[in-house]
């Protein structure tokens, strides 16, 4: 899927930004990626504990791959219902979810973790 058929995708969403990465590519909205699109053109949305059950319900499964040692399961991403590839307007409202669990992920990434006070020498 190239580029200007992402962005087509998500139109009814918001403008987003395409990078290139792991054979397909991210797609990005204020620099938080709220999908991915795989080499085969399969888009797989950002979830969370908050939004999974969505796809659950849609009897959707989470983004894998092969790796030497076997497949690897990323449960942040989930795959996106075929009947959104159709429907901009109700991707949207998915593609808003997305955001939101990027935005929580992010939120949670930048607090600050209680870290034990340094033991030093005493200054005389």
């Amino acid at each position: 899927m190239d580029a200007e058929t992402v962005r087509d995708l998500f139109r009814d969403f918001a403008t987003v930004d395409i990078r290139r990465m792991f054979g397909g590519v991210g797609v990005f909205v204020d620099g938080l990626m709220i999908a991915l699109v795989t080499r085969d053109d399969v888009v797989h949305l950002k979830a969370d504990d908050e939004t999974v059950a969505a796809f659950k319900q849609e009897g959707l499964e989470p983004f894998s791959y092969a790796t030497k040692t076997g497949q690897h399961t990323l449960t942040s991403y989930w795959r996106m219902p075929d009947r959104l590839y159709d429907d901009p307007e109700e991707l949207a409202h998915w593609a808003r979810d997305a955001h939101a669990a990027a935005l929580r992920k992010a939120a949670a990434s930048a607090k600050p973790r209680h870290r034990p006070a340094k033991r030093g020498l005493k200054k005389r």
